[in-house]
């Protein structure tokens, strides 16, 4: 089973993705702020990362740049934001995500349709 942490501040929206990521057959974990995300990802050492933004403590772009700065950590990342100007799509790209996609673009079963095809 491959498993997803998702680092989503929404609580809201954070459960009605882990209801249809385990649907699909993954495991999930979550977290509502990125504070203790690279420690989170060192001990669980997720298949995938599903990573937002704007976080209230520490944003998504500096979690992105640890992730990618620390060799130890191997996870596939896909931002999960609602910012989507082309900019912003850029610099996750740039800083190492996989994939970057829009949430308002995506349904939460759309957005499950696009995992399976990254991981």
């Amino acid at each position: 089973m491959k498993s997803i942490l998702l680092i989503e501040d929404d609580s809201f929206l954070s459960n009605i993705y882990v209801i249809k990521l385990e649907e699909a057959g993954f495991e999930v974990d979550t977290l509502l702020e990125g504070e203790r995300a690279i420690e989170t990802i060192k001990n669980k050492k997720p298949d995938l990362i599903l990573l937002d933004i704007v976080l209230p403590d520490i944003s998504g772009w500096e979690i992105l740049e640890k992730i990618k700065n620390d060799s130890e950590i191997k996870s596939k990342v896909i931002i999960i934001s609602n910012l989507g100007q082309k900019d912003e799509k850029e610099k996750g790209m740039e800083l190492g995500a996989d994939h970057y996609l829009v949430k308002a673009y995506y349904t939460p079963t759309e957005l499950v349709g696009e995992i399976k095809k990254i991981i």
